[in-house]
């Protein structure tokens, strides 16, 4: 066993047994490194990823290649779920180097941690064009040995080049609505008419973009004479749809995989991550709120009843990734043959399920069967809900993927808001949002008595692992949607001290924005501040969030300026490049528009909120219940009456205790 037989990490452990001498990232490794005058090999990965299984099979398990790996370099290995901010620098690295990303990455650095040369996944041979994996190491090692000079400047020339590539200086040009429409229409100009989603193959699912256009076309929906955008309704409604019926979507179990490798969504990479659950989860209930279509609530509670029954550990906690490969094989778990799905069903409900879900004798995939909805399920709706608890009984039996159960803090909290934003939709999941709210709060302990006051950091990420922007800006917008679910005033008043420790730890004066990592925290080769919403949404995006609800909830007009600034810094960029900034898209349109605030007083408000949770209302702060009485927007409101309370552009209309007045409130 090595060094990462310590670590935490399901990743990491996995890796404890390689005859590589592996270290985890630290001052350990750095420091042989220095007093050995030896080159770091630092090889990035996450434990649902089939290439890093491919790569530790073929060479980290090797004893020749580990010889010289332990001959030549001070091995690191890193998880990159834990560290995403040593992944996002020297991602910038390799992307700069090769024109191209992706993991495993491979990363060879000088003693001070500064990368010189690099790739991604290397083959143990010369293969397909690629060069072997030892040539290679013994090619850099070789290089650093002689040509030190050579490597000395390259890495000099690369950490100037991640640090410029990492600051935006502060912009002057504000958002407004007709930048907004120049982002959605460039958006849309990629837009996939057949099958749906943007460009060809691969597919990822885009979430954040996705919702950024419904947000602009249900804005636009309710102005005269606004002509010039393509239709989003269908851009939005066909893509979610095409999405959900094909083989990305799991049709038995709920979630979804990582991507399709193909344009029409039938073959998944089949690993799950929680994150993009909580994404679609959260996507596919406001489009239920946008066209009250039974399709989207079903595939929304679906992926949510995944999350709940697969995803969650005793403790509230969400884990975070499930495995694409099973006994060696990717897909395994999930595919079927057609005599395999007749003789669990028999032959007159086999054949009927196997027309709707493409199930053949050749198959759809290397002789086998990715389910995919293909006809309209209506008329044999309960035939299919049988077929399927048939199927996922059968399934259960099979060796599951590996699952990577570290709780990451920000990814819980993306999935919290998911919960909450379903608990007022749809009237449950309360006790789920309640269960993980009170862990991420135990999590979190209790924030400093003043922000920025040193020591301890309120929050962790996961384990040892220090919390980042990421986790600070997740966890604190994931309790504010608790607190508007549940009404429980402390889910709001914790989320505000991360606010304040996030805006004293993370914010850059200087350029505006923020820092992924804190003023306190480690000193790395460069301060990573990602601006993109990539398979994820960016800590800035997600802080400018939280800082414009807040604003609200506590009628402070500093949190609103610090989040304008931070958006109007990255504006710019954004309105040009906008598929990169899909969440970040999303919070310009709050900023640019008109919140509407709702307060509900009395006791039985669940008429009143059933309203507010079923309406689209992608730009709205709620406040209820006797514990917020306090709050701003509760001022001088008597607590007495079951009231709604709707105010938008500094103005208040009557208020009413009628359902029914305050939907049409709501929606205009």
């Amino acid at each position: 066993m090595n060094r990462l037989a310590n670590e935490t990490s399901p990743y990491l452990l996995q890796h404890a047994h390689n005859p590589v001498d592996w270290f985890p990232w630290g001052e350990e490794a750095f420091a042989k490194a220095r007093a050995e005058d030896k080159p770091l090999f630092l090889s990035i990965g996450y434990s649902a990823c089939h290439w890093c299984h491919v790569m530790e099979r073929e060479s980290f398990e090797n004893d020749d290649t580990a010889a010289i790996l332990n001959r030549e370099f001070v091995s690191i290995k890193v998880d990159r779920e834990e560290r995403p901010d040593i992944d996002s620098i020297y991602m910038q690295a390799v992307q700069m180097m090769t024109g191209h990303g992706g993991w495993p990455m491979s990363m060879f650095l000088t003693p001070s941690a500064v990368p010189f040369f690099g790739g991604t996944y290397f083959p143990p041979e010369d293969r397909h064009g690629m060069p072997g994996f030892s040539r290679v190491l013994e090619h850099v090692a070789g290089a650093f040995r002689e040509r030190r000079q050579e490597v000395e400047a390259a890495s000099d020339e690369v950490r100037q080049a991640i640090s410029s590539s990492m600051r935006t200086p502060k912009a002057a040009q504000p958002i407004d609505r007709d930048g907004l429409d120049r982002a959605a229409a460039r958006i849309a100009a990629s837009y996939d008419s057949e099958n749906g989603g943007f460009g060809g193959a691969p597919k990822f699912p885009p979430s954040m973009s996705l919702d950024f256009l419904m947000q602009v076309g249900d804005r636009r929906s309710h102005l005269s004479g606004q002509a010039g955008l393509p239709d989003l309704h269908e851009i939005v409604t066909h893509t979610l749809t095409k999405m959900a019926r094909g083989g990305m979507y799991d049709q038995i179990g709920g979630g979804f995989h990582r991507y399709s490798v193909d344009a029409r969504w039938l073959v998944p990479h089949f690993e799950k991550m929680l994150y993009d659950n909580a994404l679609l989860a959260r996507l596919y209930t406001r489009a239920w709120q946008w066209t009250k279509d039974p399709f989207f609530a079903q595939i929304a509670n679906e992926i949510l009843g995944y999350v709940q029954r697969e995803m969650t550990s005793p403790d509230g906690g969400f884990y975070s990734t499930m495995d694409a490969d099973s006994e060696g094989e990717e897909g395994k778990f999930y595919v079927w043959s057609r005599a395999e799905v007749m003789e669990i069903l028999g032959e007159e409900e086999g054949r009927v399920f196997c027309a709707l879900y493409d199930v053949t004798e050749h198959g759809n995939w290397e002789g086998h069967n990715i389910l995919n909805l293909q006809g309209d399920p209506g008329p044999h709706a309960d035939l299919v809900a049988r077929a399927k608890c048939k199927l996922y009984g059968v399934r259960a039996q099979r060796v599951p993927p590996a699952r990577d159960e570290k709780i990451l803090s920000g990814w819980n909290g993306w999935m919290l808001a998911a919960f909450a934003e379903a608990a007022l939709a749809f009237g449950k999941y309360d006790d789920v949002v309640r269960k993980n709210a009170d862990f991420l709060m135990r999590r979190a302990g209790v924030p400093p008595a003043s922000p920025g006051a040193g020591g301890t950091p309120a929050l962790l990420r996961t384990g040892r692992i220090p919390a980042l922007l990421e986790d600070y800006s997740g966890v604190a917008w994931g309790l504010t949607l608790a607190y508007e679910a549940t009404h429980e005033r402390r889910y709001l008043d914790h989320a505000r001290g991360l606010v304040d420790e996030m805006l004293a730890r993370f914010r850059d004066d200087e350029n505006g924005g923020f820092f992924d990592t804190p003023s306190d925290g480690e000193q790395l080769i460069t301060r990573p501040k990602d601006l993109f919403d990539n398979a994820t949404p960016g800590g800035t995006s997600v802080a400018c969030d939280v800082l414009l609800r807040h604003a609200l909830l506590f009628a402070n007009e500093e949190y609103a300026r610090v989040a304008t600034e931070a958006l109007e810094s990255i504006w710019p960029l954004a309105e040009k490049y906008p598929s990169g900034f899909g969440f970040l898209s999303g919070v310009a349109e709050w900023r640019a528009g008109q919140p509407k605030e709702i307060a509900i007083t009395g006791d039985d408000i669940a008429a009143l909120q059933r309203v507010v949770g079923e309406t689209f209302l992608p730009h709205r702060v709620l406040v209820a219940g006797s514990s917020s009485a306090d709050l701003p927007l509760m001022h001088e409101r008597p607590q007495d009456r079951v009231m709604a309370y709707v105010c938008f552009g500094y103005a208040c209309e009557e208020p009413t205790g009628d359902p029914e007045r305050l939907r049409a409130l709501v929606s205009s």
